[in-house]
C-alpha cells in the first residue's frame, strides 16, 4: 500500500502546482498590478476565525452561556470603548512603538494622532493595514469585548467603561478648545 501511495505522489504534486498557479493568477488578476497582500488578508481572516472558534469552544467546554441579548447600556458603553480603543491603537502617538515594525512615520494627523504609511509585503503589509485602521481594529476589539461579556463580564464592563469615559473626555476637550477658539493639544 505504501508503494501505491508513492505512485500517486507525482499526480498529487502536479495537482498542488496547478492549484498554486491558479491562486497566483487570481491574485495577479485581482490586484491589477497593485501590491495587494491577499495572502496576508487571508492569514488575518484565518487567525480571526480561529480565535472566535477557540473562544466558542472554551465557552462551550466551560459551560458559559451566551447572553440572550446585550443590554442597551453594555452596547452603548461597548460602542464608545471600541471606538476609543481602536483609535488609540491605530492612530495615537503613544502607541506608535506597537505599529513601528509595520509602518513609517509620515507626520501629525490631528489631536495626538499620527499619519503613518504601511510598509512591507505580504503578511507584514496586511498586519500594518490592520493596525493602522481604526475601522479594521474595531472588529477585533468589539469581538474582545463581546467575549469578555461572556467570560468576565464585571472586568469587561470596568475596562469598557474606562475607555468610554476617555472617549467622552476627549469629546469634551475638543469641544472646549473649539468654543475658546484654540487649537486643541
Amino acid at each position: 500500500m505504501h508503494a501505491a501511495s508513492l505512485g500517486n505522489q507525482p499526480r498529487m504534486n502536479s495537482t498542488i502546482n496547478r492549484l498554486r498557479s491558479a491562486v497566483r493568477n487570481e491574485q495577479r488578476t485581482y490586484s491589477g498590478g497593485a501590491d495587494r497582500p491577499l495572502d496576508g488578508y487571508l492569514a488575518s481572516m484565518a487567525v480571526y476565525g480561529t480565535v472566535v472558534a477557540g473562544l466558542s469552544a472554551v465557552a462551550r467546554l466551560t459551560g458559559r452561556k451566551l447572553p440572550e441579548r446585550v443590554a442597551p447600556w453594555d452596547l452603548a458603553v461597548g460602542v464608545l470603548a471600541t471606538h476609543k480603543l481602536s483609535r488609540l491603537l491605530a492612530k495615537e502617538s503613544v502607541t506608535s512603538p506597537l505599529r513601528a515594525p509595520f509602518t513609517t512615520y509620515s507626520g501629525p494627523a490631528g489631536e495626538a494622532e499620527l499619519t503613518e504609511e504601511v510598509r512591507g509585503q505580504g503578511i507584514r503589509h496586511a498586519v500594518g493595514e490592520l493596525i493602522t485602521c481604526p475601522f479594521c481594529l474595531g472588529q477585533w476589539i468589539a469581538t474582545g469585548f463581546a467575549a469578555g461579556l461572556v467570560f468576565t463580564p464585571r472586568a469587561t464592563r470596568l475596562v469598557a467603561s474606562t475607555f468610554a469615559m476617555l472617549a467622552g473626555s476627549d469629546l469634551l476637550h475638543l469641544g472646549y478648545c473649539r468654543l475658546r477658539g484654540e487649537a486643541s493639544s
